[in-house]
């Protein structure tokens, strides 16, 4: 994978950029190639997307998918309206793979099996995240690759997100977890739906991806006696509980919306298949990150018109937000509706503002910042 992506990116110096964002246990790189038309230099108001494959190393068909679609994306940018126009507007992080280390261990043709699932330190990668509902404490010692998603997430603010993985057919939303009185299912064996504040807006995504690929929306139960999942989407904590999860570190803690994209019944399928996965997931794996552009956008500014970094964003009555850029720029993924934009920065007034979203128009507001007793200017 390592030559493969460096390939690519030599490939395509103008439309790429190779970094790693730390190492495994084994000190194998985590890559992320990064596909834009401006790679190597900041645009404003230009969102950041992530899609982050092989969380656990027996599940590798994300890490496929997401190799297949770097190919995609780079062949087709002269001739392809929709993926030029994708480039141009989106930065598109991708990462392959999450936990070479287990990888290396898997065994294709495993469709069950836990070999190669955890880290070399034998943890679960998607149960090591600080959970809301622990009292954001780690779920266990953090490890490494873990702690290089959470320093990549404080140094880019990510829009949106999707973590893939396998031994499902199944788009899923946070939260993953929830306040329970007994670790135990309620209800009869029946796990109960934890939902966020922006459950519309995950709903929206979830349905997005499922009725994008050719058979999720429409699956059955993988094995005799596994949950069927209407329409191809499931609240997490619905099907069970997760502490520790990726997807509601994302969301509580730095404000990216992301969801679980299991893509398959069998963990780790015969190479011979991918081209069909592939197919079924090409769709739903492009509309998805033009997502990104719903919603609202802006830039926080002083009386002196200079960019307010690290500003808290917030819409009310949407409890998780996250922070301005140092360019004090800032996006919300929001449905069609009117909303109140609340923005506070040390050593100013707090503001708030509305504003309205309508669908297929992103809306723009950026917001003028006053300290003392000054009254705040709002510019739409």
């Amino acid at each position: 994978m390592t030559a493969y992506l460096r390939a690519v990116h030599a490939a395509y110096p103008q439309l790429t950029s190779l970094y790693s964002i730390g190492q495994s246990v084994q000190g194998r790189e985590l890559w992320v190639l990064l596909i834009s038309t401006t790679p190597s230099e900041k645009t404003l108001l230009k969102p950041e997307v992530k899609y982050v494959g092989n969380i656990h190393g027996n599940e590798p068909v994300g890490r496929e998918l997401l190799l297949r679609l770097i190919q995609h994306l780079l062949v087709n940018y002269p001739q392809d309206d929709y993926v030029r126009s994708l480039m141009e507007t989106t930065n598109i992080h991708i990462m392959p793979s999450m936990n070479p280390d287990g990888f290396e261990v898997s065994r294709e043709g495993d469709c069950g099996g836990v070999q190669g699932r955890y880290n070399a330190n034998g943890k679960d990668l998607n149960r090591n995240f600080p959970d809301l509902f622990k009292g954001g404490k780690n779920n266990g010692d953090a490890q490494p690759e873990a702690n290089a998603i959470s320093r990549w997430m404080s140094q880019r603010q990510f829009v949106l997100s999707a973590a893939f993985h396998g031994g499902a057919l199944v788009a899923s939303y946070p939260f993953d977890n929830k306040e329970v009185t007994l670790n135990l299912p309620h209800l009869g064996g029946r796990y109960q739906p934890s939902l966020t504040p922006d459950d519309d807006t995950f709903r929206h995504l979830a349905t997005m991806y499922s009725f994008n690929h050719r058979k999720m929306h429409s699956a059955g139960a993988c094995f005799p006696g596994d949950t069927v999942f209407p329409n191809g989407t499931t609240n997490g904590a619905a099907w069970y509980y997760l502490a520790g999860g990726m997807q509601d570190f994302n969301y509580v803690w730095n404000g990216a919306m992301e969801l679980t994209l299991e893509v398959g019944c069998c963990k780790y399928p015969k190479g011979e298949t991918l081209p069909e996965y592939w197919q079924d997931n090409k769709q739903a794996m492009l509309k998805y990150l033009s997502e990104a552009h719903r919603g609202v956008r802006g830039q926080v500014f002083d009386s002196q018109n200079n960019p307010v970094p690290n500003a808290s964003i917030r819409i009310k009555g949407r409890s998780f937000g996250s922070k301005t850029t140092p360019l004090g720029e800032f996006w919300r993924i929001l449905m069609p509706g009117v909303y109140i934009l609340q923005v506070e920065a040390d050593g100013f007034l707090p503001s708030e503002q509305t504003f309205q979203v309508e669908e297929g128009l992103p809306t723009l507001v950026n917001v003028s910042l006053r300290r003392g007793n000054d009254k705040v200017f709002i510019a739409c």
